[in-house]
């Protein structure tokens, strides 16, 4: 990635010496500034959209493993219990090796939470009791409102020197973690601080060869956004929210229903199975 120091450096110098006469502008410079800035923005609408459909996977996955976590793993021993039942009752070396393979796979795997420093659980999965769950997996349009108009107006990559640009991160850091819980009091809350403090300088380079070096890091910038999308949308998770991308809400309550009924018919037959071992 082009080293974008330059680029900051180049326009603070800029900022420092704003009360002497400016040079006069190089040949097609205002072009090339009005292609940055047509850039920067694109980069930001695009960065917004990786955002928001990072935070919906998510709170997708966190939402799954919370809710249907433990219903996975009711089946898992349902199907363990039905296993050792019918080994139970027909003695059938076959069906004992099937009891024993069904029961290894709820058996807990002991060191693991020391080996993963207590990120994962003794079953191999991240634990349930998350302290601070997303409400559901898409904020609502007046989070999203907030968010966006945020974004758009604290956005780091509208910096043009370092002390901004660390000031913008840490208060969009702020932003983002808002949003994913869909908290509009908070985003409201700093809409407000943003308005109220000092606005930032537009202090446009006026060298083309800063432009350009610019224009190159938000190229670079975007590819490597291109490549987090394609990650998310590629994820196990990503492709399970295609199979309801305008309500993934609906499609976690569906897959708790199917899984419901998945426990209820096996409980059903433990049941029969246990009667006929007690017969």
């Amino acid at each position: 990635m082009t080293n974008t120091s330059g680029t900051d450096s180049s326009a603070a110098s800029a900022g420092a010496s704003s009360s002497a006469a400016a040079p006069p502008p190089e040949p097609g410079s205002d072009r090339l500034a009005k292609a940055v800035r047509a850039a920067e923005q694109a980069l930001i609408e695009f960065e917004i959209a990786v955002e928001t459909f990072r935070v919906e996977v998510e709170n997708f996955s966190r939402l799954h493993h919370q809710r249907l976590g433990p219903m996975y793993a009711r089946l898992d021993e349902l199907d363990a219990l039905i296993a050792e039942a019918v080994a139970a009752h027909s003695g059938d070396r076959a069906d004992i090796e099937r009891a024993w393979e069904a029961r290894a796979l709820v058996m807990p795997m002991p060191g693991v939470e020391e080996l993963f420093g207590g990120l994962l659980g003794s079953d191999g999965v991240r634990p349930v009791d998350d302290p601070n769950p997303p409400r559901r997996v898409r904020p609502g349009k007046e989070a999203q409102r907030l968010y966006r108009e945020l974004a758009r107006k604290a956005h780091p990559d509208l910096a043009q020197d370092d002390a901004e640009k660390e000031r913008r991160s840490a208060f969009i850091a702020r932003v983002n973690e808002a949003y994913a819980y869909a908290d509009e009091d908070t985003l409201r809350a700093l809409s407000a601080e943003w308005d109220a403090g000092p606005v930032p300088e537009e202090a446009l380079p006026s060298e083309a060869e800063v432009l350009y070096a610019r224009l190159e890091w938000l190229a670079e910038r975007k590819e490597k956004l291109a490549a987090l999308a394609a990650e998310l949308d590629e994820s196990a998770i990503g492709q399970m929210m295609k199979l309801s991308p305008e309500d993934p809400d609906a499609l976690l309550n569906e897959i708790a229903e199917q899984l419901l009924t998945q426990v209820a018919s096996r409980e059903a037959r433990l049941a029969e199975l246990v009667r006929q071992t007690e017969g």
